[in-house]
């Protein structure tokens, strides 16, 4: 009876083994190309996100450098007209040279 069954499943496993290679969607070497081109594929998507998300990095680098930029540029016009205030006030108490002549 145990080599009926040992038997069985030898015959079992060898037409399992032959349908497989039968229907077989590729060959190996089909595979391996197959397997080869998707890993490409993926290299290439990975290294195009990376540059749009670098391309990305930079552009907000650059808009922020402009903001600060424009924000230094107001900050120092601000300190400059009240400095020039600060010395229209000392200089004759709001008054010019002229009027008080």
């Amino acid at each position: 009876m145990e080599d009926k069954k040992l038997s069985y499943f030898f015959l079992g496993l060898g037409l399992g083994i032959g349908v497989g290679i039968l229907f077989a969607p590729k060959s190996g070497e089909e595979t391996r190309e197959l397997l080869r081109g998707k890993a490409e594929e993926s290299k290439e998507y990975l290294k195009r996100r990376t540059e749009e998300a670098r391309d990305s990095a930079t552009e907000y680098v650059e808009r922020g450098r402009t903001a600060v930029s424009r924000q230094r540029e107001n900050l120092t016009a601000a300190v400059e007209a009240g400095k020039q205030a600060y010395r229209e006030a000392v200089s004759g108490d709001g008054k010019t040279s002229a009027e008080g002549a």
